[in-house]
C-alpha cells in the first residue's frame, strides 16, 4: 500500500532524482527535451485541478461553509459578549432555575447540530454527485499509469 500523494511521481524543480541522479536528459532533433507521450498521475491531477467541474465543486463547497462559517462565529462571540459585558441581561430569569445565560448556551449546542445537519445536507444534494463523478473520471485517467 503506497502512502504518498501523486505529487510525489515525480520530483519537485531543484530536486534530485534519487535514481538518476547526475544523468543527462535526452535531447531530441529539435534542442528540446523529449516530451513523456503517457501523462503521470500528477499530470493526471493537475488536469482535473484545472477543470471546470472541479471548480465547480470548489464553488459550491465556498459558497456554502463561508456564510455559514462566519455566521456561527458571530453567533458564538455575540454569546461571548454578552455573557462577559451584559451579566443581568444574561443571568434573568426565563422560566424557573432556567435563565437566558442557559438558553443561549443550549442554543449554541442546537446550532452546531444545525449546521451539521444543514453541511451534510448541502454536501449530498449540491456537490457529492459532481464530486464523485469527478472521482470517477481521475481514477479512469490514472487507470495503468505506472505506480
Amino acid at each position: 500500500m503506497r502512502l504518498d500523494g501523486p505529487r510525489d511521481d515525480a520530483p519537485a524543480s531543484g530536486r534530485a532524482d534519487h535514481e538518476g541522479a547526475g544523468t543527462a536528459v535526452g535531447l531530441d532533433a529539435s534542442g528540446a527535451a523529449p516530451r513523456d507521450p503517457a501523462p503521470s498521475a500528477a499530470d493526471v491531477y493537475l488536469e482535473v485541478h484545472r477543470s471546470a467541474a472541479f471548480r465547480e465543486v470548489r464553488r459550491r463547497y465556498r459558497r456554502f461553509v463561508v456564510p455559514a462559517a462566519l455566521a456561527f462565529l458571530l453567533w458564538y462571540l455575540a454569546y461571548v459578549v454578552a455573557a462577559t459585558t451584559a451579566p443581568g441581561l444574561m443571568a434573568r430569569p426565563v422560566a424557573g432555575a432556567v435563565n437566558v445565560a442557559m438558553l443561549a448556551g443550549l442554543g449554541q449546542f442546537l446550532t452546531t447540530f444545525l449546521l451539521t445537519w444543514a453541511y451534510a445536507r448541502h454536501a449530498r444534494l449540491r456537490r457529492d454527485r459532481v464530486a464523485l463523478d469527478l472521482r470517477w473520471d481521475t481514477q479512469e485517467m490514472t487507470r495503468g499509469l505506472e505506480r
